[in-house]
C-alpha cells in the first residue's frame, strides 16, 4: 500500500516506522532540517520501554503535488499547524485522508477542506496514543503499544476496511469511536490544564509535581472543563476520565503527582503555541457555554503572566 506520512515530529516518526514495518511503501513529508536527518540516517526511534532502537530508511519529500496519489494520507502535527495545509491537501489526487493530532474543530476543518477540493475526500480525525521528544536527530518515543483512536464525523467511516487492511500485517491497534468529535474534545481538556500547569512551572514535571496548590488547581481546571463539554451537550467520553476530574478529585490529584515525579514525565513534549492555540478554542466553548470556570481562568491568568511578551 503506498502511504504518506505529513509531518515528521515524534508521533508522525513513530506511524511512519509502523508502517514501514508493515510493509507498505511508505513517503515521509519532512521540511529543513529534519528531512535532512532522514534523508541521511532514516527514521531513528529510541523506544523508550522497550529498550530499544530502530531505523528505518524513508523516502522523503518536501511539499505535495497535486498529482502525488496515495492509497492513505495521514496527517500528523499540532493543531495550530493544521489549518495551513489543507489547500495542499484539498488540490492533491488522493481521496482517503486521516488527520491525527489534537482537534478542537474537526468539523470546521473537515467543511474547509471539501470546499477546497475539487473532488470530494474521504476524512478521518484520529489520536495517536503515544508521546516523546527529539533528541540528536532521533525520536524518543514513549508508549506501552501502538493504538490510534479514530473515526468519521459522518458515521460509518467509509474507508474503514481500508484503515484496517493498512495495519493488519503490525502490532498496532485501532479502535474507532463513534463519536470522535466529542472523544477529541474531552481528549483536550485534561491537556488544557495540565500543561497550562507545566508550563507555569517551566516545563519541570518535579517541580510541577512538589506545587500542591498548582497541581489541584488544574485538577479542578479539568473538572470545570468537563462541566462546560457537558453544558454544550456532548458526551463525556471516555465517562470514566471525566468522572476521575469531576467526581476523584483527590485520586486525580495523587495519580498525577506521582506521574510528574517519574523520570518518563521529562520525555513528553509539549507545545506552547499548541497549547495558545487549544486554549483560544476552548475559551470559545466557555463563552457559549456562559458557565463559570474560577480554577480555569485562574490557571489560565497565571499561565498569561508567566509567559510575558519576549520572555523565554
Amino acid at each position: 500500500m503506498n502511504i504518506l506520512v505529513y509531518g515528521a515530529g515524534v508521533l508522525g516518526s513513530y506511524l511512519a516506522h509502523v508502517l514501514i514495518r508493515g510493509g507498505h511503501d511508505v513517503t515521509v513529508l519532512a521540511r529543513g532540517r529534519r528531512a535532512e536527518e532522514l534523508e541521511q540516517n532514516g527514521i531513528v526511534i529510541r523506544h523508550y520501554f522497550q529498550l530499544t532502537t530502530t531505523v528505518d530508511p524513508v523516502r522523503v519529500i518536501r511539499s505535495l503535488a497535486v498529482e502525488d496519489r496515495y492509497d492513505l494520507i495521514f496527517v500528523v502535527m499540532t493543531y495550530a499547524d493544521f489549518p495551513a495545509v489543507l489547500p495542499a491537501l484539498a488540490a492533491n489526487d488522493s481521496r482517503h485522508i486521516v488527520l491525527v493530532g489534537n482537534n478542537a474543530d474537526a468539523r470546521t476543518m473537515l467543511d474547509r477542506l471539501q470546499a477546497l477540493s475539487p473532488a470530494a475526500k474521504q476524512v478521518a480525525f484520529g489520536f495517536q496514543l503515544s508521546g516523546g521528544r527529539r533528541e540528536q536527530g532521533r525520536i524518543v518515543c514513549v508508549r506501552g503499544g501502538g493504538h490510534m483512536v479514530l473515526g468519521g464525523l459522518d458515521s460509518p467511516l467509509p474507508f474503514r476496511p481500508l484503515l484496517e487492511q493498512a495495519f493488519a500485517p503490525t502490532r498496532y491497534q485501532l479502535t474507532f469511536h463513534p463519536d470522535i468529535d466529542a472523544w477529541l474534545k474531552n481528549h483536550i481538556i485534561p491537556i488544557l490544564s495540565l500543561n497550562a500547569a507545566l508550563f507555569v512551572k517551566n516545563g519541570q514535571p518535579q517541580a510541577l509535581a512538589q506545587d500542591k496548590q498548582l497541581l489541584r488547581q488544574a485538577v479542578a481546571a479539568a473538572s470545570e472543563g468537563f462541566d462546560v463539554l457537558e453544558a454544550l451537550g456532548y458526551t463525556l467520553t471516555p465517562a470514566g476520565q471525566a468522572k476521575l476530574f469531576r467526581k476523584q478529585k483527590r485520586l486525580a490529584y495523587w495519580l498525577l503527582r506521582l506521574y510528574h515525579r517519574m523520570p518518563v514525565a521529562k520525555r513528553i513534549d509539549g507545545s506552547f503555541e499548541e497549547l495558545a492555540a487549544l486554549l483560544e478554542a476552548a475559551g470559545r466553548w466557555k463563552r457559549q457555554a456562559n458557565r463559570s470556570t474560577p480554577h480555569w481562568d485562574t490557571l489560565e491568568a497565571r499561565l498569561s503572566a508567566f509567559r510575558l511578551p519576549g520572555k523565554p
